[in-house]
């Protein structure tokens, strides 16, 4: 049975690494609206480290970290965290989920099976569909309407020469590439404003750059480079929509912990009115899906 979110609901952080520490846990520990309930790592030494510097409760055992929460948020690797939020939505507590959700078809659907069966709310946190301005620039785009053609890069330097990034370290990025890694950041901004994707084309590119040709259920269609090995010097992301209302460029934004506050609050809206988020997991899947299709098919053509 999901469980009812209080005057302020008890959210646990699983997750140790660079993105938990940087932007899931100071946003939990920073938010007035909500109390953080402890913290849980597949390193407990990891866990301890983040939960005393956040002021909370290091678990090393996750199911007393569920057990002593409302919802929890999830900072792992796609196919760690899909096993771990399907025990989450079992044990009652609401899951705020990161893109992606997981890497394979079977993994989301199980991850959304779990999280409709045991009545729990889900928020996938695609930063964009939660940052300001460009949560704002989506949907007063998708009002518009009249979009023809969309055109978006997302030129990651990860693995770019001289990169020092610690992400640059995570095992399923160097091995699924920017695809699965910003691909989903570009693919949640096309689907509200463009519709779901109907028909795809996909060529590799350089290193793990990928080219994408959507078609949409509105009838525009949308192009897409994906990368994590750009040049530093050409690191950029940029979407651009044209159409009968002119042209439209996505507004930059700034940092993430304010944008997963607003994802908090739209997890705890989406538990206490029961009305799903448009960002859910279920909307993780077809990005899974979407994503397993572009592989397949520029596998392909290798």
């Amino acid at each position: 049975m999901a469980k009812k979110m209080g005057a302020k609901p008890r959210i646990g952080l699983l997750g140790t690494g660079p993105w938990a520490a940087r932007t899931h846990a100071p946003a939990l520990a920073g938010h007035a609206g909500v109390e953080f309930s402890g913290v849980w790592g597949r390193r407990p030494e990891a866990a301890a480290g983040l939960a005393a510097a956040s002021g909370v409760h290091a678990y090393d055992d996750v199911d007393a970290l569920f057990e002593a929460s409302d919802a929890v948020a999830l900072a792992l690797p796609p196919d760690v965290q899909a096993p771990l939020a399907i025990r989450a939505a079992e044990a009652g507590c609401h899951v705020l989920l990161d893109k992606p959700v997981a890497t394979t078809v079977a993994g989301a659907r199980a991850v959304t099976e779990a999280v409709e069966a045991a009545g729990v709310a889900s928020v996938v946190f695609c930063t964009l569909r939660f940052a300001e301005p460009t949560a704002r620039w989506i949907e007063e785009r998708a009002a518009d309407g009249g979009w023809f053609l969309g055109e978006a890069h997302w030129l990651g330097s990860l693995y770019g020469p001289g990169s020092t990034s610690d992400y640059a370290a995570s095992p399923w990025r160097r091995e699924k590439g920017g695809l699965w890694d910003v691909g989903p950041h570009v693919l949640s901004v096309y689907l509200p404003i463009l519709g779901d994707v109907t028909d795809i084309t996909a060529v590799p590119g350089p290193d793990d750059t990928h080219h994408l040709v959507l078609r949409h259920a509105s009838g525009a269609s949308s192009t897409a480079t994906l990368t994590l090995s750009a040049p530093p010097e050409a690191a950029e992301a940029a979407l651009t929509l044209y159409g009968t209302g002119g042209r439209a460029e996505l507004p930059r934004w700034d940092g993430a912990v304010g944008a997963f506050g607003a994802a908090v609050d739209a997890l705890v809206t989406a538990a206490r009115t029961g009305e799903p988020h448009a960002c859910d997991a279920r909307f993780g899947l077809r990005l899974t899906e979407i994503l397993t299709e572009a592989e397949h098919r520029a596998a392909t053509r290798t």
